[in-house]
């Protein structure tokens, strides 16, 4: 093709398509071999000054001494000496002082949603909606009360309340009448309330004790919710008749809060005391 080349004199490569296309040889620009020369310049003296080479399992450390981790610890420094005169405050104050200094409150909010995504976002949601099978922790309604010393107990020592499965002792339509009167917000208006024992947990206004964790049966909020194809009859049904954690029913609910004070400091706590009361749940 060379022989027959339409542009001589022109520097190409001889390979022409379309009669007028064709591939030159002439050399790259200064300005690109200088940076090309230079890029490759600058990738020995990278490897010198920073961790790059390998050898073995490891690799060269680099004349700066520089690490990922290193930097990771030294911005961690940083962060706690800026965090350092509040974290102070925190350690000597309880849950209810923080929850009253404003600005403290604050500031514990902002810093523990990572603490809260860590160990309760998993169960309780990001905005402590709830999960399925387990509780809102951004209402009002708390078996064991939702006031800022009342939390601090439930993370530090969890929770785990009973409830006797029924089924033995009640029949399908008396469980049906039961859970008819809760559904209706009145279940002290069905006799059996009283006469099967009901009262002893959820008391004589059905408002539920705080003490025994027991659910008030009168607000129609409820701590299950119906599965696929069931109505929240059906679930209070279900409640009554198995119970929630009775070791006498293979087919109980389940509910326990785990104990989170073996696991966290007395001020992460604190802190999740203060972030839960602030969701907008506590009393």
């Amino acid at each position: 093709m060379a022989d027959n080349n339409p542009f001589p004199g022109e520097n190409n490569t001889g390979h022409v398509w379309d009669d007028n296309l064709r591939e030159l040889a002439n050399p790259p620009p200064r300005w690109w071999m200088i940076a090309f020369w230079a890029s490759i310049a600058w990738f020995v003296i990278y490897g010198f000054i920073y961790p790059m080479y390998p050898i073995g399992n490891e690799s060269t450390k680099g004349l700066a001494g520089w690490t990922q981790m290193k930097e990771y610890h030294e911005s961690m420094a940083e962060i706690e000496t800026i965090r350092a005169p509040n974290e102070d405050k925190i350690a000597k104050m309880s849950a209810a002082q923080i929850l009253e200094d404003e600005g403290l409150a604050s500031y514990v909010v902002a810093s523990s949603k990572v603490l809260f995504g860590d160990n309760c976002a998993a169960c309780h949601g990001v905005g402590g909606m709830g999960g399925p099978g387990f509780p809102v922790i951004a209402d009002d309604d708390w078996l064991f009360g939702g006031a800022i010393a009342d939390i601090k107990t439930s993370i530090a020592n969890g929770r785990k309340g009973v409830m006797t499965a029924h089924g033995k002792i009640l029949s399908d339509p008396e469980i049906d009448k039961l859970a008819k009167a809760i559904i209706a917000g009145k279940p002290t208006s069905e006799p059996l309330y009283m006469t099967k024992g009901c009262v002893a947990c959820h008391g004589p206004d059905g408002k539920g004790m705080k003490i025994l964790g027991s659910a008030n049966l009168t607000d129609s909020i409820y701590r299950f919710v119906p599965g696929e194809g069931q109505t929240q009859l059906d679930s209070v049904k279900y409640t009554i008749k198995h119970g929630v954690n009775d070791a006498s029913d293979p087919m109980t609910r389940e509910a326990v809060m785990p104990a989170f004070g073996d696991r966290l400091s007395e001020d992460d706590i604190k802190k999740l005391a203060v972030y839960v009361h602030k969701l907008g749940g506590g009393q």
